[in-house]
């Protein structure tokens, strides 16, 4: 009998091996940089650098050399200390994006000159948890330098990590992104790019093509990124049910379970998958239309046309451990906040001139000697943000998350911190932002291309 058993626990590890290798490469983990006694201490390079990408050479722009850049895992009241050196052929900077920090630290009008190098220190906030990501922020070269490879995770780790339903799941970070190659580099922009907001043919998970993850427990918890430029990920996994419980900014008041899960270019989420079978699944973006247009010549004139939906895209094969007992799910995850009555409500309009790749934000592009906006310190806001245009655009606000009170007049599922919120076209959002910190700061459109080109104010706070 024992034999018997014996035999039959080898054969099903065979079976999974077999399953794994006949999918794509190993499920890959950035690099993790923790910190230590309080302090995370790090010098990063922004450099290109060549490396192996879906079985081909290429030369990318790397913070640290690796594609993505380091995930840094910190806890609340850590200190960090990072310095970026700049080895690029022109200017950058670095944005914490969805951190609640000073925009004294969180700078985006730095320019970080060739050659040089800038140290950004800060408190890690001391209620903060989540999944977090940094990434240039330069106006007018966001879209080419975040398109060829610069981005990489952060982590807040919490108290809250440690109840049993949460400490006992396995966890892996998915960055999602991609990228198109040209020469062995990637490709540059074309007019209909800064149009649309730039996609790429490799769909990449952790820098993998459709790697394979074999789970080794029944309960996953998985958080998920999305640093692409302009793609959004429709997320499902087949013959699974997603349970999210963090959004942007952190946990939610207890899971939720949804069939899939959108996630607009900047957005971050944490989902549990309770694997109750064995099996091979696909974790997959399914086809979404975000209104792009593509260009058709009618009697010999261009008129731009929708580019309609994209096809299902397989980003990892999981394969399930064996006989697998997913954990309960938890009861409560973390309370949200009262917050005070608003003093003032606002209202954003966001319009596109489609043809000339020109994008506004109540009818201006982008000028950083403006200030669009001005508020006071410690107080709450109302602001209104309509999407007049003919594409999705998911709006980020920097420094101050806030809370989605509804989108297209439906209220929002859940109540959780978070820093972008996608608009379709002819939809309005309703957010409560409180506002924090004081210093000049930015709210813009996510599509990082339409920031380049113009969807993006400034918001002094006093």
């Amino acid at each position: 009998m024992l034999a018997r058993r014996s035999f039959l626990q080898a054969a099903a590890g065979s079976l999974v091996l077999g399953l794994a290798r006949a999918q794509g490469p190993s499920f890959p983990e950035p690099k993790v940089v923790r910190s230590q006694g309080g302090l995370l201490s790090l010098k990063l390079s922004a450099t290109p650098t060549p490396l192996a990408l879906a079985g081909q050479r290429a030369t990318l722009l790397t913070y640290g050399g690796s594609f993505p850049g380091p995930t840094l895992r910190v806890r609340p009241r850590d200190t960090v200390r990072l310095t970026l050196e700049n080895r690029l052929p022109e200017p950058t900077n670095l944005h914490w994006h969805g951190l609640p920090i000073s925009p004294k630290v969180d700078d985006p009008f730095l320019e970080i000159p060739p050659g040089e190098s800038w140290t950004y220190e800060f408190a890690v906030p001391k209620e903060l948890a989540g999944t977090f990501w940094y990434h240039p922020h330069l106006h007018g070269r966001v879209a080419p330098q975040l398109f060829a490879g610069l981005l990489g995770a952060l982590v807040v780790e919490s108290s809250l990590d440690a109840i049993p339903e949460l400490r006992e799941a396995e966890e892996h970070l998915l960055v999602l992104k991609d990228l198109a190659l040209q020469g062995g580099r990637p490709a540059p922009h074309t007019p209909m790019d800064w149009m649309n907001g730039k996609e790429g043919d490799l769909v990449l998970v952790n820098g993998a093509l459709r790697p394979t993850l074999v789970a080794q427990k029944a309960t996953l918890r998985l958080r998920l990124l999305n640093a692409s430029n302009a793609r959004y990920y429709r997320l499902a996994l087949q013959d699974h049910p997603l349970y999210l419980i963090a959004a942007d900014g952190g946990f939610l008041e207890e899971p939720l379970e949804v069939s899939e899960l959108l996630l607009a270019p900047g957005e971050r989420a944490e989902v549990l998958v309770r694997l109750r079978k064995e099996g091979r699944f696909l974790l997959q973006a399914l086809p979404y239309d975000r209104g792009a247009m593509g260009m058709m010549d009618m009697g010999g004139m261009a008129h731009a046309m929708p580019q309609g939906p994209s096809r299902p895209e397989t980003l990892l094969y999981l394969i399930a451990p064996k006989n697998p007992k997913p954990l309960p799910l938890p009861k409560a995850l973390s309370p949200f906040p009262t917050l005070p009555a608003p003093v003032v409500t606002r209202r954003l309009v966001l319009t596109e001139d489609m043809m000339a790749a020109r994008f506004f934000i109540n009818g201006q592009v982008f000028d950083h000697r403006r200030v669009d906006l001005k508020g006071q310190a410690q107080t709450v806001e109302v602001w209104e943000v309509e999407n007049q245009g003919d594409m999705d655009h998911p709006f980020h606000l920097h420094v101050h998350p806030f809370q989605v009170l509804s989108v297209g007049g439906r209220p929002f599922p859940y109540r959780a911190w978070k820093d972008v919120v996608n608009l379709k076209a002819g939809e309005v959002a309703r957010l409560l932002v409180p506002l924090r910190e004081k210093g000049r700061t930015v709210f813009h459109c996510h599509i990082v291309e339409h920031e380049d080109r113009g969807m993006m104010g400034v918001l002094e706070v006093g």
